[in-house]
């Protein structure tokens, strides 16, 4: 531990911002992430909440503030828009996900969030991860045995699945083997930006 990292306000965090399915269908794919973990040998503890992650950074918790109120102001200025999920998909080879096939939105989001950046103050060993490529993991850093007969299986499945996103989650962990807790939910309102502005400063 560094003796910054021991002073009040220097805590280092790791973020994550992601989109949440609705609980029904959370649940339905945790069924299958624990399903998978059964049959391909992995421990409980490595599965997650099925979530659709935007951007992953860390940052010291005195900068917490002015990076949820920026956040606030990207969302505000969103549309909220429907997500389709549709088949399976990996990232050779260590990870399996649903795909997501309605990408531009969630692109264009990620894309508006590039605004933040210079506020990311990154970790020396952890870049800033703006994630292009929409997915929901079913699970990752897979045993080489495990990612090729799981993509054997997975890849002759099927699943669909929609819902509406209508804004998104902030989280943090103080560590990679602690669990994320939610910082803040940040609704997508479409406001015009003189609107959202004025009601952020008022």
């Amino acid at each position: 531990m560094s003796i910054l990292s021991s002073l009040p306000g220097y805590q280092n965090y790791e973020y994550l911002l992601v989109v949440s399915p609705h609980e029904d269908l959370q649940n339905r794919i945790l069924n299958i992430k624990h399903e998978f973990a059964t049959n391909y040998n992995l421990s409980s503890l490595k599965v997650s909440r099925p979530l659709i992650p935007l951007l992953k950074f860390f940052s010291w918790s005195m900068m917490e503030e002015k990076i949820v109120h920026r956040l606030k102001t990207i969302s505000m200025g969103s549309v909220p828009f429907k997500v389709e999920l549709k088949d399976y998909g990996s990232f050779p080879s260590h990870t399996l996900f649903i795909n997501v096939s309605t990408k531009v939105p969630i692109q264009n989001l990620v894309k508006d969030l590039h605004e933040i950046q210079h506020l990311l103050k990154a970790h020396p060993d952890h870049d800033t991860h703006f994630i292009t490529e929409p997915h929901i993991t079913i699970a990752c850093k897979l045993k080489p045995w495990q990612y090729e007969k799981g993509w054997s299986e997975y890849s002759h499945l099927h699943f669909t699945a929609r819902f509406i996103a209508d804004g998104m989650l902030l989280l943090k962990r103080s560590a990679v083997d602690k669990p994320y807790q939610v910082v803040t939910r940040l609704e997508f309102m479409n406001l015009p930006v003189n609107t959202k502005q004025g009601n952020l400063f008022m």
